[in-house]
């Protein structure tokens, strides 16, 4: 994460001491993110790939399309987004979902 967007997590969650080293802070950080793209641009949490490439262009990038011009992180969207479908299909079969 970008230092000004690690700061705004803190800021807005009240979490002053969260670490980037911490596996906890570092997931509880990707929720706050995804649901920051989900109020600011509509993506929904389950959607894998777009919540990725919001991630990786940045929310204000991705709602300029910037990743529209990238073909290769397109693909690599693309397989997130079958992964994401697999783990989907794997918890459904165990009873987890």
């Amino acid at each position: 994460a970008l230092d000004g967007t690690w700061s705004e997590y803190k800021r807005s969650t009240g979490r002053f001491a969260a670490r980037r080293s911490s596996i906890r802070d570092a997931a509880d950080f990707i929720g706050w993110y995804m649901t920051e793209t989900k109020r600011r641009s509509g993506v929904a949490l389950s959607d894998a790939r777009n919540q990725y490439l919001a991630y990786h262009e940045g929310q204000g990038g991705f709602m300029r399309g910037t990743h529209l011009k990238k073909p290769w992180l397109l693909a690599v969207a693309d397989k997130v987004a079958n992964r994401s479908s697999t783990y989907r299909r794997q918890l459904k079969s165990c009873g987890k979902i």
